[in-house]
Formats: structure tokens, C-alpha cells, sequence
């Protein structure tokens, strides 16, 4: 009887695989149901005071696509959540998106953009020359730039509330005004440490909702667009070379410093202080970040980035798993699909008081890692420089709005502190040792002239012999034999 022919390593490796592809399903199966809960959907929500007025500016004035936004951003939402197994916010390139709506620049300018910093940024990642730049920016420089943007936000909510009508008064409106902004500040801060439990960012969004809807249909705008449901499609976008040149110089060279810094150095360092158990490496999180608009940018696509924000926004507001970017994802894409540009008069008639509160908290929750700069540290003087370097950091990148200008500052600061104290502690080395010389020579000296003037004291006359005798216990003590 012929003996049974065991099967090749190589036979077995597939279904090596297929055991491992589907313990891995299991896994993520079982961390779906686990983690779906208030929580994370009410974390979901949490980004949504930097989303919803960039992308409808831009919307509305024709430069990106709204279906094609939702779909790419759902899309990348999905992907990134399963990819890195925690919240990681897909949000819009804020400083492409300002110049193109100071400087009215067309699509095809806006996509150009888009994918010129994603082509950088995945360059940098995948050659892992981002390591590089992280390797050797201070953690107080990081700290520097998230505090910053902390700061800028806290700025940005300011005018999202602004927008709204004050107390009372003629121009008083009920839909948006500063009571809402008031009773949304409340809202997060009486429950600011229950956000996993009580969905903060889920009810906020749920009154804008009802808020904006009764707006839009009792009390709408000149030419006012109704949500309607259909299938929308996309239609693919090819800048021409003028406006990729345009596009390129204009926007993306003051993107790439804030993409690099902020969606993915910064980013990786928020991820570390917020998932320790499972950090994001730098070098993936900048190749996500290019093959985001490498691809939804052809189809109008709003440009994307990750940014560490947005995931202390989702995080404050109760994301704790991939679970809530998930199911922000799938909803982007269905609202994208069968809604469309039609939900731009809803996403318009969304009270700008309650965005801009839920701003602010993730201001400040993105400037509380701030605190961490000099864990481990315990030299005075180190935890001193390191804490000048994060203020300097920060106040440039908000004095002249540039995260690169914050970034070279801050860098210089760190630069001459440490010129400083390595020349600075070779001189006092040098003038300790001086002084230890001096003194040294200087007790020889005492020394010596001590034993001078004792000589002279105790001489002798010539025919008498003197034997001088020095006790190291008791004075000096002189016999004399004749």
C-alpha cells in the first residue's frame, strides 16, 4: 500500500493564509460589534466643525465636487479605519482650500493641488525619508505645532459662532444665534467626562439637524436647494498643465509644510499618547495621505489629509475604535450616492453656532497633549528651554497662520538652546577647572609661606643642632640637642 504524500510547504502556505485571513476577519468582526455603541458614533461626528463649512465654501462656488467628496471621503474613512484599527479622521487640506477660495481658483487648479502635495507627501513616505524630518524635530516643536493649531481653531470657532446674531435685537434670529453656542458650550463641558457614555457631539448634531431642516422649509433662501433622492453619479476631472502649474505653485507649496508637520508627524505623536497599545507608523499615515488624492482628485474630490484635530475631536467626542470613522464612511457614501449636491441647501441652512462650539472642544482638546512636553524630563533648565521652544513654536505658527514658519522657528529656538548649553557648559567646565587650579595653587602658596615663617621663628643658632619634628596631630614642636 502506498504511503499518503504529505503536502509541500508551499501547498500549505494558502492555507496558512486563509487560517490567518480569517482569524484576522474574526477579529475585527468581533471589535466591530463590540465597539459599535453611542460612543463611537457620537465620536464620528466629532470633526464635523472642520468638514461641513470647507466643504460646502468650496461646493458651492463649483471647485470640488460634493458627490465625489462624500463617496472619496466615506471611502477613505473605511479604509483608514480598517487599515490603522482606530479613528483616524479624513478631513480637508484647510490652507488648499482657503488660497483656492481667496484667489477663486478653478477644479482643475484645486485637484492639481490636491495631488501635488499627496505626490510629495507619499514620496517622503515610502522612500521613509519622513522619518528624517521626524527624527530630528524636537517633541517640543511637535508639542508647539499642536498647540498652535489648538490655538487656530479656537480662532476659527470664534468666527463660525460670530456668524450667528447676537443676544436680542432686531437682527435676532432663532435658528442660529449666540444661545445655541451657549447651550452647545454647556452641553460639552457639564458632560466633557462622560463622552463615552452620553453621546455629546451625536445630540448637538441631531438639534443642528432639526434646526437646519426647519429653516430650510419654512424659512428658505432665494434659490434654495432641497435635498432629493437619486443616483448621482461622477464625472472624472483632468486639469490641463496650466492648471497644474498654477495649482502646484499657488496652493501646494504652503500645504505640504502643514501636511507633513501636522497629518502626519503630529499626528503619529497624538496617536502614540492616545493608542500606545497600537501606534501609527509615519511612513504608512504619509502613504495614505497620497493615495487619497492621487485618486479622488480625478473625480473632483475635495483634497484630503489626516490631521491630528480631527482625531482629538472624534477622540473627546467618544471615538475609541475604528468602528466610528466606519460607519461615518458608510454613511458619506450613501448620502453621496443618493443625495448628492442636493444636500448642500441643508449643509447651508446648518446653524454655524453649534460647528463652530464643537471646533473649539477639539481645539482644546488637541492642545491638552501640550501638557506632556517635558514628561520624563528633569533637569529645570532642560524643562525650561523645552517649554520656551513650544510657545515660540506655537505663537509663529499662529502670528503669521503657517505651520512652516512655526516650524522653522521653533526649530531655531530648539537649535540655539542647545548651541548654547553645550558651549555654555564647555565654558563652565573650563572655569570650574581655572578655579579649581587657582585654588590649588593658591593653598600651596599658604602652605608653603606658613612653613617659611615657622623656619625663620624656631632658627637656631649655627653650633647647635636643630632636629625639627612635625607631628600631624599636634603643633609643631621643636628639640634641640647640644
Amino acid at each position: 500500500m502506498a504511503s499518503p504524500v504529505l503536502p509541500s510547504a508551499q501547498e500549505r502556505a494558502p492555507a496558512g493564509m486563509v487560517d490567518s485571513f480569517k482569524a484576522d476577519a474574526a477579529d475585527r468582526w468581533h471589535s466591530f460589534r463590540s465597539g459599535f455603541r453611542l460612543g463611537e458614533l457620537s465620536g464620528s461626528l466629532g470633526d464635523l466643525g472642520t468638514l461641513l463649512p470647507i466643504m460646502l465654501s468650496l461646493s458651492l462656488t463649483g471647485q470640488v465636487d460634493l458627490t465625489a467628496s462624500l463617496i472619496f471621503g466615506g471611502i477613505w474613512n473605511i479604509v483608514t479605519g480598517l487599515a490603522f484599527r482606530m479613528p483616524m479622521c479624513v478631513q480637508p487640506m484647510k490652507s488648499i482650500a482657503a488660497i483656492a477660495l481667496t484667489n477663486h481658483m478653478s477644479i482643475g487648479s484645486v485637484m492639481s493641488a490636491g495631488m501635488g502635495v499627496s505626490a510629495v507627501v507619499m514620496f517622503l513616505g515610502m522612500t521613509r525619508t519622513i522619518y528624517l524630518v521626524q527624527k530630528y524635530t524636537p517633541m517640543s516643536v511637535i508639542r508647539g505645532i499642536q498647540l498652535g493649531t489648538a490655538i487656530s481653531f479656537g480662532g476659527k470657532a470664534a468666527d463660525l459662532v460670530k456668524q450667528a446674531k447676537s443676544f436680542g435685537g432686531e437682527n435676532w434670529t432663532w435658528d442660529n444665534n449666540y444661545e445655541w453656542a451657549i447651550f452647545a458650550f454647556l452641553v460639552v463641558f457639564i458632560f466633557y467626562y462622560r463622552s463615552k457614555r452620553i453621546p455629546t457631539a451625536m445630540i448637538l448634531f441631531a438639534i443642528g439637524l432639526i434646526i437646519a431642516f426647519i429653516k430650510l422649509y419654512t424659512n428658505p433662501p432665494a434659490k434654495a436647494v432641497y435635498p432629493k433622492i437619486g443616483v448621482y453619479g461622477m464625472r472624472v476631472t483632468v486639469p490641463t498643465w496650466d492648471e497644474f502649474k498654477h495649482g502646484f505653485v499657488s496652493a501646494s507649496l504652503g500645504q505640504i509644510p502643514l501636511t507633513c508637520l501636522n497629518s502626519v508627524i503630529a499626528l503619529a505623536a497624538l496617536a502614540k499618547d492616545l493608542f500606545p497599545e497600537r501606534p501609527a507608523g509615519t511612513p504608512t499615515i504619509a502613504v495614505s495621505v497620497g493615495m487619497m488624492n492621487l485618486v479622488g482628485c480625478f473625480f473632483g474630490s475635495i483634497p484630503y489629509c489626516h490631521g491630528s484635530g480631527g482625531l482629538a475631536a472624534q477622540y473627546r467626542f467618544g471615538a475609541r475604535t475604528e468602528v466610528s470613522i466606519i460607519v461615518l464612511g458608510l454613511l458619506k457614501i450613501f448620502f453621496g450616492l443618493f443625495f448628492g449636491p442636493s444636500l448642500s441647501g441643508l449643509i447651508a441652512s446648518y446653524p454655524s453656532a453649534i460647528l463652530g462650539v464643537m471646533l473649539f472642544v477639539s481645539g482644546i482638546e488637541l492642545g491638552a497633549v501640550a501638557r506632556t512636553v517635558n514628561d520624563g524630563v528633569v533637569d529645570d533648565q532642560k524643562r525650561h528651554a523645552n517649554f520656551i521652544v513650544m510657545i515660540t513654536t506655537a505663537a509663529m505658527l499662529v502670528g503669521f497662520k503657517n505651520d512652516g514658519i512655526g516650524f522653522l522657528g521653533g526649530l531655531a529656538a530648539a537649535l540655539c538652546f542647545y548651541i548654547g548649553a553645550k558651549y555654555m557648559g564647555r565654558m563652565d567646565d573650563d572655569v570650574q577647572a581655572m578655579s579649581e587650579q587657582q585654588h590649588q595653587e593658591t593653598a600651596l602658596s599658604s602652605v608653603d609661606s606658613e612653613l617659611h615663617d615657622r623656619s625663620s621663628l624656631h632658627k637656631v643658632p649655627v653650633h647647635e643642632t636643630a632636629e625639627i619634628s612635625v607631628d600631624g596631630a599636634n603643633n609643631n614642636t621643636v628639640r634641640r640637642s647640644d
